[in-house]
């Protein structure tokens, strides 16, 4: 194959899998996009004595360079060093990953070993969930967050289920490709391999369809309101009083609330008060208004988005996160807060604890410690923020418990669901994604929380400052929205659920099998080269 071929197939799968995604995509293009890496993988296969075994990496990079960079562009309009570097890092994760898979098939001489790729990417994303430069935004099975309807049963495999089925379709496809390539169209094997990739297509989905229509709520009913306050976050939210922010926001609730609103939900950070340490909440100005809006709705709790602190006593055990006061020896921890507060003035703390890689926190910090304050600013602290090490669901007046889930978090299913196993019935999400402008950021933000509401059965409620706010029911589906950068308010009902998914009690098991597999792999592959280097 030349090496024209080899970069226009490249550039196909990179188009490909970009008109593919969210918010306007085509997902079902997913079945097709990767077959052009894996005819250019076959080629190198097949002729390996023209190739180096690294060679497949650069093809398979420019593939993944343009679907990065046609849908994650827009991280560049809030850090342009960091969208960057995301663009780029992620694009080499991605064609690394098909290297070592080309090298491991090459290694052990597997002339249909395509699913070896399967495994090897399943284990990838797994990985990719869980580290200091985590960014999952491009795991594959996302992609169907706009066609709920096809996916109900990701609450038994979540999304990693939807990357399988991606891969899989792919390599079926790319198998009946070569077949009729080879003129095999014609034998047996032909018609048990379309038949079997028929059924891998048809079948979630006629699953899916029957799930979608058939699938009842219990009446449990909660009544929200969602305030938008649309502060700009470069000239507005860190600027204004907080004292103005803080009105705005009560007035909006006030505007669609009534003595049976259960529930008023406000966006992240919208609590900019200086020095709002957490020993002394009830002495924070902002904390006493929200108390004088329960007092006079009695009925109705508050959850909404804090910057705080937490002042470390002098016998307590520092974590890397701790901050050096500049005149003291006393150490201090910033936080990404989300607090709740009701009739009661029951008073509760829940601290973001998926950090943004070089936003919120500064990567591999063990290492780079005496760097941290290069950590870019986006909401108000610099430096790393702390977390809390469990998922723990705020309880109601009522009763019953809902998951405060910070921005950046919505994005991770089993850090999600775990929210729901400690028994959370609805989930809160609020966030801030005026950050990008009105780009696809926000938008497949928002659509992405219709994953976390199929996988936990969990409706949710969307707080964002600037972006979209929505209600969305426990199949996915938006029962209401804003529109993007105005300012409102908007009231439902919600029905709460106790019950647990396959998907909450035993989270990404896929993934964890995918990574046992591949690990195996990998000790095949290092035992093959070295029985070929003894031959040798």
């Amino acid at each position: 194959m030349s090496k024209k071929h080899i970069y226009l197939l490249s550039s196909l799968s990179g188009l490909l899998l970009s008109l593919a995604w969210p918010a306007n995509g085509f997902p079902f293009l997913l079945f097709i996009a990767i077959i052009p890496l894996l005819i250019i993988e076959d080629d190198y296969f097949n002729n390996a004595i023209n190739y180096n075994k690294y060679h497949i990496i650069i093809p398979t990079w420019l593939a993944f360079f343009i679907w990065n960079g046609l849908t994650t562009f827009w991280v560049m309009n809030s850090t342009l060093f960091g969208g960057i570097m995301a663009v780029l890092l992620n694009s080499f994760l991605m064609a690394f990953v098909f290297m070592v898979y080309h090298i491991v098939r090459r290694t052990i001489k597997h002339k249909n070993g395509q699913f070896l790729l399967l495994f090897l990417w399943l284990a990838w994303e797994y990985f990719h969930l869980d580290w200091d430069l985590s960014w999952p935004w491009l795991t594959l099975g996302n992609a169907f967050a706009s066609y709920p309807s096809v996916i109900q049963w990701y609450e038994y495999t979540g999304v990693a289920g939807g990357s399988l089925w991606i891969i899989t379709i792919n390599i079926l496809l790319f198998r009946i490709i070569k077949l009729i390539y080879n003129k095999h169209h014609k034998t047996k094997t032909f018609a048990i391999q379309s038949s079997l990739t028929g059924l891998v297509i048809l079948l979630p989905i006629v699953f899916s369809l029957i799930r979608y229509y058939n699938y009842s709520e219990t009446n449990k009913p909660v009544n929200i309101t969602i305030v938008q306050p649309n502060n700009d976050p470069y000239s507005e939210q860190y600027e204004l009083p907080p004292a103005v922010i803080l009105k705005n926001i009560l007035h909006l609730a006030d505007s669609v609330s009534d003595a049976k609103t259960d529930f008023v939900l406000a966006p992240e950070s919208a609590i900019q008060e200086h020095s709002l340490f957490e020993r002394d909440l009830d002495k924070s100005n902002s904390v006493h208004r929200l108390k004088n809006y329960i007092e006079k709705n009695p009925n109705t709790a508050i959850v909404i988005g804090a910057s705080t602190y937490y002042v470390f006593d002098k016998e307590e055990a520092l974590p890397l996160s701790a901050r050096k006061f500049q005149n003291s020896e006393r150490y201090y921890n910033a936080y990404n807060t989300a607090i709740y507060l009701d009739k009661d003035f029951k008073t509760q703390v829940y601290h973001k604890s998926k950090l943004t890689p070089a936003v919120e926190k500064m990567p591999f910090k063990k290492l780079f410690k005496n760097i941290e304050s290069l950590a870019i600013d986006l909401g108000g602290t610099i430096g790393s923020l702390g977390t809390d090490k469990y998922r723990i669901p705020f309880t109601t007046k009522k009763g019953f418990k809902v998951a405060p889930v910070i921005c950046y978090e919505s994005i991770y299913g089993e850090f999600v669901s775990k929210f729901v196993y400690n028994g959370a019935e609805l989930l809160f999400i609020i966030t801030n994604d005026g950050w990008w402008g009105n780009t696809p950021g926000h938008k497949q933000h928002m659509q992405y929380a219709r994953l976390r509401a199929i996988e936990t059965r969990r409706s949710v409620a969307r707080s964002a400052n600037t972006g979209i706010s929505a209600f969305i029911n426990q199949r996915g589906d938006i029962i209401s929205k804003t529109k993007y950068w105005e300012k409102d308010a908007i009231n439902t009902t919600l029905n709460a659920n106790n019950k647990k998914t396959f998907y909450v009690s035993h989270g990404d098991f896929i993934s964890r099998v995918a990574v046992f597999i591949s690990a195996f792999i990998l000790l095949m592959s290092i035992s093959s080269a070295i029985r070929n280097k003894k031959k040798l």
